[in-house]
């Protein structure tokens, strides 16, 4: 078995709010990544911090970017485990995509009539929980209730198939992320009883 990551986030950029205005979720974004440490994670999103446009798939850093300077934002990440072949056609699918990233552009048509629960796809458009939802739907990683382009970054809030693994901010995700990775490195509790032993404290 292996392990999907998704994380959900609500910023104060401007379409985050008009997205909050019209749908009052408590997330307004989601991104996609393969690997336990996030990195790479992608979405369909603003190309440069500052600025909202233009916008398409991008692969999200924490350390650089948009993240790295919105720490506080709040955010929730789920793991969905599934079988490994199709964790692998999920990846085949996000790879084809990214082959071909300079083509897709960010889709405002279809986040308006995803409102209004009217189906619209367009070739080569997306908006970030139409892209997550179409490779979890055609790798068959998951059931949707509906359509990709009428799929909501909160709907994700809703599946017994994910497992919430953090619910917090940016910020502290970050951290939870680092001390992870010390706590599943063979030499983390070597340090951790030598330092006890040299400061003469209980474990």
């Amino acid at each position: 078995m292996k392990d999907i990551y998704l994380l959900l986030t609500k910023s104060d950029t401007f379409i985050s709010k008009a997205i909050y205005l019209m749908t009052q979720d408590s997330y307004t974004h989601i991104s996609i990544s393969f690997e336990e440490n996030l990195q790479p994670m992608y979405s369909c999103a603003r190309k440069y911090t500052y600025s909202p446009i233009p916008a398409g798939i991008r692969n999200e850093s924490f350390e650089k970017g948009f993240y790295n300077k919105n720490q506080h934002i709040p955010c929730a990440l789920y793991k969905l485990t599934v079988k490994k072949e199709i964790y692998y056609k999920a990846k085949f699918i996000l790879e084809s995509i990214l082959n071909h990233s300079q083509d897709y552009k960010y889709n405002l048509m279809g986040l308006i009539l995803c409102k209004l629960e009217v189906p619209y796809r367009r070739n080569h458009y997306y908006f970030c929980s139409e892209f997550v939802s179409e490779i979890l739907a055609y790798s068959q990683a998951i059931e949707l209730p509906k359509l990709p382009c009428l799929m909501k970054p909160s709907d994700y809030l809703l599946f017994e198939e994910l497992e919430c693994l953090y619910q917090g901010n940016i910020g502290e995700l970050i951290k939870y992320r680092s001390l992870c990775k010390r706590m599943i490195h063979p030499f983390y509790y070597i340090n951790r009883i030598y330092k006890e032993l040299l400061y003469n404290r209980k474990i």
